[in-house]
This record gives structure tokens, sequence and C-alpha cells, in this order.
């Protein structure tokens, strides 16, 4: 019976596997981020700066030099063969990945049980999803890192793959730290020569590339997409959505990554003591997530693997915190719930639930010690565990309930400049002097509204009279600047864009400084039918 579960899991993982790619396949964006890893590599292969590169959805190339020796195979072969096999390789890290972590779960013969059960699980979750979808390096990284971190391979070997992981990634040397405060010194002197000899690899073969990387591109992570959006749910991610201004920001977040860091490298210490290396390596994981700038949905592995390690271990409050941690890394909580979202503070609680939830982790670290295995030690009898669970909920959700924070009402927000009018991408509510003529300018702001689905655009015209324009995007949120443009004789025009208008308001400023108009979504609606009734002109939109 056991044997037979056993094929009826790896056939379900088989079918799943195949199924996630052929899905991806079909999408006009499959794999886009492979697609930017092959054309950076053409670029340079055709004698032009590596770092230069711009796909043709504008990404960039923004690893390490070392990473394009890497992936150079990419380039020799077609796309098409290329995306097959990189399909199949996540799908096989998938599987290597499940084997030390359903040893983990679970000794003695139950393992060949749970390994294809933990398979399915992460084939299933949202960061293996999305690195399919974009033909990510992450699952490899992760992989790296956790069979180092584990102390899988040979002794005289250990710290190698982390060594070659953070020469990919540099996200994976938290893990020398690690190996520092475990007492592994060996193993963190191999990877830190691993690393430099990786990097000086890369600057023997690339010597112009690392120098430009290692001086100017490291340190600039907008290149790497809008770290404000959602798909960010990293600590600083989470700070950028809250509005603080860019002062404050660096200070504040380098104290609560250096807080988060210390005592989740604390706890998987203690955990590794206590032999569990396993938990430990998740743990490092998770801070790594926690700590990066950039946290994208494909590098939220090590968060899945800790809410299983919760779910397998003794007591009621870890079962359902992992419960809850493997939900929010499934389902996307800000969407899902926001028409039960009241507030904007509880809104933000939902769009950052996995920010919040890795910070949680690192912090508690799987209750440090006492993950002793089921059945062993005095266990926290249900009633209370749940009460205890229950009770911590509540609390979080009502302090959030009453913070005006400008929640992720704006994560998406970007303010179009003059060089965005010809795109035929972004949505002006006139293009040309005859179209813009047409709208009258005795209102302050004439505008109209476009909704999508994962945003709202937001453009018009306004009157001499106004000076500035602002847009709050929720109260308690720093107003953003909407730049009015000239692109032709006539009224000025403004564009931009926002994930809702639930909250937002729309300020006019007179030169002197007065506030001379305010609109909200309501009025936007009116006043973009209105404004083209009277002037014989389409509605704003599609």
């Amino acid at each position: 019976m056991r044997d037979r579960r056993v094929v009826a899991l790896w056939s379900v993982f088989a079918l799943l596997a195949a199924a996630s790619s052929a899905l991806v396949t079909l999408r006009p964006d499959r794999l886009s981020d492979l697609h930017i890893y092959r054309g950076a590599l053409l670029h340079l292969q055709a004698g032009r700066p590596l770092y230069e590169f711009a796909a043709e959805n504008g990404g960039p190339f923004t690893y390490p030099p070392f990473a394009a020796l890497v992936l150079w195979p990419v380039s020799a072969v077609a796309e098409g063969v290329v995306q097959g096999v990189w399909l199949a390789l996540i799908c096989l890290a998938v599987v290597a990945i499940a084997v030390p972590v359903g040893r983990v779960l679970a000794g003695g013969p139950r393992r060949h049980l749970v390994v294809p059960a933990v398979a399915c699980a992460l084939m299933l979750s949202t960061p293996v999803q999305s690195n399919l979808r974009f033909g990510q390096v992450s699952v490899f990284i992760v992989l790296l890192a956790l069979l180092d971190g584990m102390g899988v391979p040979p002794a005289r070997l250990r710290g190698v793959l982390v060594g070659v992981a953070a020469a990919i990634k540099l996200t994976p040397l938290l893990f020398v730290v690690y190996f520092l405060v475990t007492g592994r010194y060996r193993d963190a002197g191999r990877a830190v020569v691993t690393f430099l000899a990786c990097a000086a690899l890369g600057a023997v073969v690339l010597p112009a590339e690392s120098w430009t990387y290692w001086t100017e591109a490291v340190r600039n992570t907008s290149r790497i997409g809008n770290l404000a959006s959602l798909g960010n749910q990293s600590v600083h991610g989470m700070l950028l959505r809250l509005g603080l201004d860019q002062a404050s920001l660096p200070l504040l977040w380098a104290a609560l990554v250096a807080a988060v860091c210390a005592v989740a490298l604390l706890r998987a210490r203690h955990l590794a003591a206590h032999g569990r290396p396993g938990h430990a390596a998740v743990l490092v994981g998770c801070a790594t997530v926690a700590a990066s700038p950039v946290s994208w949905t494909h590098h939220q592995i090590w968060p899945v693997l800790a809410a299983m390690l919760l779910i397998g271990a003794d007591g009621v409050a870890r079962r359902v915190a992992g419960g809850a941690l493997l939900v929010t890394m499934v389902v996307s909580l800000g969407v899902a719930l926001r028409p039960v979202s009241t507030t904007s503070g509880v809104q933000f609680l939902l769009e950052n639930a996995r920010a919040l939830g890795v910070a949680v982790l690192c912090l508690a670290g799987f209750g440090g010690a006492a993950l002793a295995a089921a059945g062993a030690g005095r266990r926290t009898p249900a009633t209370r565990g749940w009460l205890r669970v229950g009770t911590t909920a509540a609390l979080a959700v009502a302090f959030f309930a009453v913070q005006p924070l400008p929640a992720g009402a704006d994560p998406t927000f970007k303010a179009y400049a003059l060089s965005d009018v010809a795109n035929p991408r972004y949505f002006f509510v006139c293009r040309g002097p005859a179209e813009c003529a047409a709208y009258g300018t005795d209102a302050p702001v004439t505008f109209g509204t476009r909704r999508e689905k994962t945003k709202v655009r937001v453009n018009g015209v306004v009157s001499p009279a106004v000076a500035r324009l602002e847009y709050h995007s929720a109260p308690g949120g720093a107003p953003r600047a909407i730049p009015l443009l000239a692109p032709y004789p006539g009224p000025r025009t403004f564009s931009f864009r926002s994930a809702t208008m639930t909250h937002g308001r729309l300020v006019a400023y007179a030169a002197d400084g007065r506030p001379i108009a305010t609109y909200d979504e309501e009025l936007a609606a009116a006043l973009a039918v209105s404004g083209a009734r009277r002037n014989g002109a389409p509605p704003a939109g599609p």
C-alpha cells in the first residue's frame, strides 16, 4: 500500500510539472527572464557592454559577470530548446530540494512518502510557479545554499556551493556569517575563497563588465524594477510602500535588517546546536529574503520550506502558523481579501503578509529548540494552543485596523514624464494639439480614469491657474508630485497610475501654494464624462 501511495504521489508530481510547464509555454511572455539572460549574452558576444543591454520589456541583466559565464550555454542553442531544458531543470531542482526537506520532516521509511508530498506542495506554490513562468535561476540558488547549509556535501567540499551561489546572486553570502556563528570556520573560509575565485574568473574573462558591475551596477537596485511594487516582499519593499522619506528610509531599513538577521542567525545557531541543521538552513534562507533590497516572488521558496517545517512540527501554534504562512505564499491576500478590507491599515497588512510573515519567522525561529520531535516532551494542550494563536492574530489585525497607513494603495504608482507621451502603451487623455485643444480649461483640472486588472490610470489636462498637482494615495501617505507636461501648444497634460483610488485624492495648487481644487474617484468619473460631453470629445478611456 505504501509503495502504491508513493507511486501515486510521484505521478501527481509528474502531472503537475508537465501541466505547469505546458501552461508556461502558452504564455506570450513565457520565460521572460531566461530571454533576458540569452539576449544579454548575445548582446555581449556582439561586442556591446553587458550592462547596457535592455530586452524588449526593458529588463536588464542584473547579475554579476560570473553569472554570465555560468549562463553562457543558453546562448549557444535555439531559444525553444533552451526553454524546454530550463523548465525540466527547474522541475528536477524542485525534487532535489524536496529530498533533504522531506528527510527533515520524517525519518525512517516515512520519508519515501513525505518527499514526493513535499515536491507536490513546492510545485503548487507561487514561488516555484514564478520560477517556471519567468525562467528564473532562484530555485537553483536555493538548492545550492540549502544543501551546503545542511552540510550535505562531503566535509572537504562544504562551503563551496554557497560560494558559487553567492557569485551568481549575492544574497547567499549571509550563509557565510551563519557558518561563522555556528563554528563552521573552514566552511566559511571555503565559501569566501570560492566566491572570490568565481569573481576573479569573471574579472579575467570579462574585465570591463566586472568593473562596471562592482563599481556601479551592484549599487543601482532601481535597474531591477519598481521596488515599491507588491511583488517585492522584502522589508525594504514594505518600507517603500509606507511612503517614508528618502532621508530616513536607509537608516530604518538598515536597523530593521540588522535586527532581523542577528536574531535569525542566533536562533539558527541554537537550532543547529540541537541537531536541526535543516531548520537552521531554512531560517537563514528566510533571513536572506527579508534582508535583500529586492525579494520578488520567485525568491520566496525559503518561506514555503519554512511553512512545511512548521506544519510538520509538534504543537498547535506552530502548525497553524505554518498553515497560515503557506496560504500567504499561495494566495495574494491583498487581492483576494480587498473587498472585505475596510481600512488602509488592514489592506497594508494583507498586501505585505509575505514580508511580515518572513520577518516574524526570522524573529521567532520555529520556536527555537522547542521543536521537539512529535511525541517527545510535554505538549501544550490543543485548547491553549488555539487560544494563543487566535489571540495573537486578533491583536495583530486590531493593531493594523486603526493604523492610518498608506496601505498598498499605490505600490504600482508611476507618474509619467514627457518622454512617455509618445509611447502607445500609455494612456493619455489627449495626443496631439487638436485633441488637447478639445478639452476646455475652465475647470482647474479635467481628467479621466481607466481601470485595468491591477491598476487605475488617471490623466487629463490642467488650466493655466494650476501650478502644482499632487496625488494622495491614502490617509497618512506622503503626497506624490504629478509632473505637468507641455508636449504640445495649449493645455498642459498629466498622466499617472496607481493600484487603486479607493482612498485617493488629487489636489491642484495655485502658484502661491493655495489649494484650488480637490478631486476623488467619484468626481473623476463624473468630470470625465461631463467634460467630454461639454467639449464634444469622447470620454477618456476605452
